[in-house]
This record gives C-alpha cells, sequence and structure tokens, in this order.
C-alpha cells in the first residue's frame, strides 16, 4: 500500500479533530484574556508574561521570574474583576514560573 504523505495547515486538521479544535479554542481565548489584561498591568512586567492553559475557571499565566510574579499577585483581584466584566468566568488566575 502506498501512502502519500501531505502537509495541513493548522486549521484544517482542527477541522478534522475535535480534541485539536478544543484546543485551538482554549489557546485563542487564553490569549484574547491576556490582551485584555494588558492595561492593568505595568509596562515592564508585561514582557515577563504568557498566557496559559484554561481549565474550568481556573486561568494560568505564566511568569519569567518569582519577582515578576510577587509583583503580579497584587493585581490578580483587579484583573479577575476586569475578565468577569468581560463575561470570561474566571474565579482563579494562577501564576506558574517558568524555569
Amino acid at each position: 500500500m502506498h501512502r502519500r504523505h501531505h502537509a495541513v495547515t493548522l486549521q484544517q486538521a482542527a477541522d478534522e479533530s475535535p480534541m485539536l479544535a478544543k484546543l485551538v479554542a482554549l489557546t485563542r481565548e487564553s490569549s484574547e484574556r491576556l490582551k485584555a489584561v494588558e492595561p492593568l498591568i505595568p509596562p515592564a512586567l508585561r514582557p515577563a508574561l504568557q498566557a496559559g492553559p484554561i481549565e474550568g475557571q481556573t486561568w494560568c499565566l505564566m511568569v519569567k521570574s518569582n519577582a515578576a510574579a510577587a509583583k503580579l499577585r497584587q493585581l490578580l483581584p483587579a484583573m479577575q474583576a476586569h475578565l468577569r466584566s468581560k463575561g470570561w468566568e474566571v474565579n482563579v488566575i494562577r501564576l506558574k514560573i517558568q524555569t
């Protein structure tokens, strides 16, 4: 049997796989959440953040250092309130230090 392998775009793969489509949607939503709270984050801290996974009503932010995480912890209540005002059900924002 001869198989032909051809490249597909991420969108084509997602269209053919419900699990991958859900992952793509969650990744997009996580990035949108980060954009929504960006104005609340001091400009110097913004490069230290990356959008992380969404698990139910918990959203994770990836942080590059302990110092940045300490400063961000003070902003978490305001960030959660802002996200809820935009229609996202976020009860917990978890910070994960990237090593």
